[in-house]
């Protein structure tokens, strides 16, 4: 792949194959939603379970901690190597077998007798969801007309943002009215569904390319991406000084600095050409949902121990709290598409992290224990209008950046971004308003018994748990905790505002070229090339 390859490549139909008519369009576009949402659902839903599994499994909170972070970790590390290797093999058999390894994972997690295997089969998960997402974009920009493709990738996009939200309610409610293994019924019932209209709907594409595979590039990319995930998903628990953990980032480090210079020492054969990060749309884009997708995930971190713990509600109730954000995310995020036709790309991007901006603030500034939900409830919605416009033509804006030969490698790099946007949002926040907590809570701790301030300084759950220890200043230590959750909450929230206006800055000066998408008059013709064709235009 070089450098100078027009980004409309992407924009070419699959070679041999006519246009698909508005149904069969319509039959893809719900296929790779099902399959995506299956994916997305299981990134969130076992967050539901955890004192379920620590209860049957006999399991340590670490353990269980790894039950859930493993399945991320292993969906991270892979979807670089398998995005390129579906781009090759073919994108249809890439999902039907990620389909098939994702449901018979998910089928013996829901049985497993044991924390260990339990384990085993969601790092078995990972690896079929890494199999299936990045495939689920790639069919949809090698698939679409141009003038229709905006819609479909707003479609998905508002899916891989609002998705998880909606998962972690339907978890909540099979945990509430069955049983916390039924969690794995949905994923596994949107796998094989999508799996049986893969086979009849989804066509197939791949890309010949005269190199090798970058195994390689391949593996530098997994270490890397290992490596800071890790780092980022143990580093609140280890301690960010723990031996594991600085080990864990210079790998990191390391590796990503490897890729970097063997991908340029590739040239046209890399895995991913780094070189196409100096044009605006690719960095433009990947720098946005990195942002966006850190702040939605670690606003998420501190909405739901402030639904639980400060406004009393249980686990289902927090989730559909989350609901309103989640649904304006998603209907913005398919709207998006009207607004770039409008205003162009890097507008749209602008307005949207202006508003999540405006969302965030509004939280920190009128969050209060007694104003409770309707307090917060205005600012969620602005957050969620904002991500959903900014998300759409960010993904879009890296997806026509590479070629058509490269889209499961170009899908594949947008979930790496949001991967490891959502790790760092989630260690980030939770870090600040860990830490405001403890700030406050220390000048609020007078008179209180030694051994249950220490645990009530460690969070507000453990402060709700060991108040009645403080004898008659119960209610006193629990309102205590209260505020101060509120206090570090408002300084994760200004934390947050002020990472995206130096984004909103970014973007208004070094943004995705304010254009709007246009039908190019090579791809009103129909196709007549093969893929090599395409690729070379």
């Amino acid at each position: 792949m070089s450098t100078n390859q027009s980004p409309r490549a992407a924009d070419a139909p699959p070679s041999g194959t006519g246009a698909p008519d508005a149904r069969q369009l319509r039959a893809i576009l719900i296929t790779v939603s099902m399959a995506l949402m299956a994916v997305i659902a299981s990134v969130s839903g076992l967050n539901v379970a955890q004192t379920h599994m620590a209860v049957e499994f006999g399991a340590s909170q670490a353990t269980v901690l790894w039950i859930i972070n493993v399945y991320t970790l292993a969906l991270a590390a892979l979807l670089l190597p398998l995005g390129a290797i579906g781009d090759r093999l073919g994108r249809k058999p890439m999902l039907t077998t990620g389909l098939i390894v994702f449901g018979v994972a998910g089928a013996v997690a829901g049985l497993a007798p044991s924390a260990g295997v339990m384990i085993a089969a969601r790092v078995a998960a990972g690896i079929g969801a890494a199999m299936i997402m990045p495939v689920t974009l790639a069919v949809i920009t090698s698939t679409f007309p141009a003038e229709q493709r905006g819609k479909a990738v707003g479609v998905w996009t508002g899916i891989a943002g609002g998705g998880g939200i909606l998962g972690m309610f339907l978890s909540a409610l099979l945990v509430d009215v069955a049983d916390w293994r039924w969690l794995f019924v949905l994923p596994v019932v949107l796998g094989a569904t999508a799996l049986a209209m893969t086979l009849k709907s989804v066509p197939n594409s791949r890309e010949r390319s005269a190199h090798t595979f970058d195994t390689i590039g391949a593996l530098a990319s997994a270490i890397a991406v290992t490596g800071l995930i890790f780092v980022l998903q143990e580093g609140p628990e280890r301690g960010w000084t723990d031996p594991v953990t600085l080990i864990s980032l210079a790998v990191g480090v390391i590796a990503a600095l490897a890729f970097v210079a063997w991908e340029l020492h590739r040239g046209d054969a890399s895995l991913l050409d780094v070189r196409l990060f100096r044009e605006r749309g690719l960095a433009g884009g990947s720098i946005t949902l990195l942002v966006v997708f850190g702040v939605q995930a670690g606003v998420a971190v501190v909405l739901f121990p402030f639904f639980q713990a400060v406004l009393g509600w249980s686990g289902l109730l927090s989730t559909v709290a989350m609901m309103p954000m989640a649904v304006m995310m998603m209907m913005a995020s398919v709207l998006a598409p009207k607004a770039v036709a409008r205003i162009g790309a890097r507008s749209t991007m602008a307005v949207g992290i202006a508003l999540s901006a405006l969302g965030l603030a509004l939280m920190a500034l009128f969050v209060s224990v007694e104003g409770g939900y309707p307090s917060i409830l205005v600012g969620m919605l602005a957050m969620g209008i904002g991500m959903g416009l900014s998300m759409t033509p960010s993904t879009e804006a890296i997806t026509s950046s590479l070629p058509r030969a490269k889209q499961g490698a170009a899908s594949a790099l947008n979930d790496v971004t949001r991967e490891l946007g959502t790790a760092l949002g989630v260690a980030m926040l939770g870090a600040l308003l860990a830490g405001g907590y403890r700030s406050a809570m220390d000048d609020k701790l007078d008179g209180v018994p030694r051994q249950a301030a220490d645990t009530a300084r460690e969070g507000i759950a453990n402060a709700v748990e060991v108040a009645p220890e403080a004898g008659s200043g119960a209610q006193d230590l629990i309102h205590a905790a209260q505020q101060s959750f509120v206090e570090g909450w408002q300084q994760s929230m200004w934390a947050g505002v002020a990472v995206m206006v130096a984004l909103l800055v970014y973007v208004v000066l070094r943004g995705p070229k304010n254009t709007t998408p246009t039908v190019t008059e090579e791809e009103a013709l129909p196709e007549a090339g093969d893929a090599e064709s395409a690729a070379a235009r």
